[in-house]
């Protein structure tokens, strides 16, 4: 494991008004897990895109060597002939095309031109078990949920002749079992002689199973360390990611809970296209003024489809039961409705539902509330601007300008705008699905310490979250939930990760 399987020297990468990357260098041992960590806007992503050619040579400054040979690439394609395959944070399923069409786009099992659609099956079948899945080959992609699309791109990926694996966030949507379950594989994959890159954000993740770390800070390398040799700890990483001490994750808080702000009771849910499936069961909660309570679950277990048929019945069908704010019934048949009785809703999902990519981020903070900073139905162009300046430096959003297309933020700060965006709407009742996903510690911190002063407002927060030690650090209260149902609700003061755990796995009595 001592040859060089991958060099890049010198990368400098400029875009309109920033540069992202400055003599960026990086070596990569051959059949090692090599972590890249930097905050969010460091430029990981962006030197990622140099390597597989979503960036093509001619546009950037440097040189790359694969396996000793200059490289350089025209497009992805180019780079995936020598084994070099990408997976994005981002994912790029096409949601009407079946799981097996997915994976073999591009790469069709065919003969002659014509595509042998037994021997896809067969193979789908194979990679999917290869990642865990028991998804059927014809299931299109679009009806999964996150973090089984992010098993889905893996197994694509594994359908070339893959030497060199890049992961970016490879385990951002996934829970902790199945994130488990993957970091196994990517040492699997190294047993094979399969080299990886793995850009992530969960420490503990990578001192599970990087070789080596190569830390980014501003566009510029700051350091790689050997993990085995070098005395490696988590606040190590995380000083070299942030350049300073970070003593704390998450930030002190002293709670003051005031009375029922929000009640659900009797709630049911059935599947938008399975009309006898039903999705969430009986479920009841309440948020007090000024809480933070948290749902931990599983995937599938059904917190996210919770969330969005409480809010607005964005999701299902056949919903029942009664929801409750400050004392009065409420009925949030749509989506406005929901916003206009102070409720707002930040998916999971920011690139599908939380933004508009190809608009600006002044255009995007604004959106949910655009009657806020418009007079006889026109928008007053310098109000927005304030006030999308406002969000921009409350959060911490790195980019040369509020009048910059969201696509071309980091994953970090995409989820940014998102916040902005619902916090602008000034709701009542915040609901969190999976916040910090894919934002480094040090963002992480920021956008906590928001969580608690929207808290010391008197506004509620429901949380959901798949790391447990993130709704242990934040929350007040836990409730717990599997298939549909809540299984146990748990004070601060009980909460720890074996309960939490066990009413996680505890099925239908």
């Amino acid at each position: 494991m001592t040859d060089i399987i991958l060099e890049m020297r010198n990368i400098t990468k400029t875009f309109p008004g920033v540069k992202a990357l400055a003599n960026v260098n990086l070596q990569v041992k051959e059949g090692e897990i090599h972590a890249l960590m930097g905050e969010n806007g460091a430029g990981k992503s962006t030197l990622m895109k140099v390597l597989s050619g979503v960036y093509p040579h001619g546009s950037y400054e440097g040189d790359i060597l694969f396996k000793g040979q200059t490289c350089e690439f025209k497009n992805i394609r180019h780079s995936e002939n020598l084994g070099i395959v990408i997976i994005h944070q981002e994912l790029a399923l096409i949601p009407q095309l079946s799981i097996a069409e997915n994976i073999f786009l591009g790469n069709e099992q065919a003969k002659g031109g014509i595509i042998n659609w037994n021997d896809t099956i067969v193979r789908t079948r194979e990679l999917l078990g290869t990642v865990g899945l028991s998804e059927s080959p014809s299931t299109l992609a679009g009806t999964i949920g996150v973090g089984k699309q992010q098993l889905v791109e893996i197994a694509k990926a594994l359908s070339k002749k893959v030497k060199l694996l890049i992961l970016d966030e490879p385990t951002a949507a996934l829970n902790e079992e199945d994130s488990e379950n993957l970091l196994n594989l990517m040492l699997a994959f190294k047993r094979q002689g399969i080299t990886s890159i793995m850009i992530s954000h969960k420490l503990n993740e990578i001192m599970k199973v990087a070789d080596s770390i190569t830390i980014i800070r501003d566009g510029n390398t700051i350091e790689t360390l050997n993990v085995k040799q070098d005395s490696i700890t988590e606040d190590r990483i995380i000083k070299g990611m942030v350049g300073r001490d970070l003593t704390h994750r998450y930030p002190d808080r002293e709670a003051h809970i005031g009375d029922i702000l929000f009640k659900v009771e009797d709630w049911n849910v059935y599947h938008p296209t399975q009309a006898d499936r039903k999705v969430i069961d009986n479920v009841g909660f309440q948020v007090k003024r000024g809480e933070v309570v948290g749902i931990a679950g599983l995937m599938g277990s059904g917190r996210t489809e919770l969330a969005m048929s409480i809010f607005g019945q964005s999701y299902g069908k056949r919903i029942s039961g009664r929801l409750f704010k400050d004392g009065r019934e409420v009925k949030l048949n749509d989506i406005g409705t929901a916003i206009d009785e102070g409720i707002a809703y930040v998916t999971e999902d920011r690139k599908e539902y939380g933004l508009i990519l190809m608009d600006d981020i002044k255009r995007n903070t604004t959106l949910a509330s655009l009657g806020k900073i418009s007079k006889w139905f026109v928008v007053d162009d310098n109000r927005e601007v304030v006030e999308a300046e406002g969000f921009r430096a409350k959060l911490n959003i790195k980019t040369p300008s509020i009048h910059q297309k969201t696509g071309n933020l980091s994953g970090g700060n995409q989820q940014k705008v998102v916040l902005s965006k619902w916090i602008f709407a000034g709701p009542d009742l915040l609901i969190l699905d999976e916040p910090t996903r894919g934002i480094d510690v040090g963002a992480k911190y920021e956008i906590y310490t928001i969580i608690n002063q929207l808290a010391a407002q008197g506004k509620g927060i429901l949380m959901i979250s798949s790391e447990l030690p993130e709704l242990l650090g934040m929350c007040d209260r836990i409730y717990v939930m599997n298939e549909g149902r809540f299984t146990g609700e748990v004070p601060k003061t009980e909460a720890n990760q074996e309960v939490l755990m066990k009413y996680m796995t505890k099925g239908r009595r």
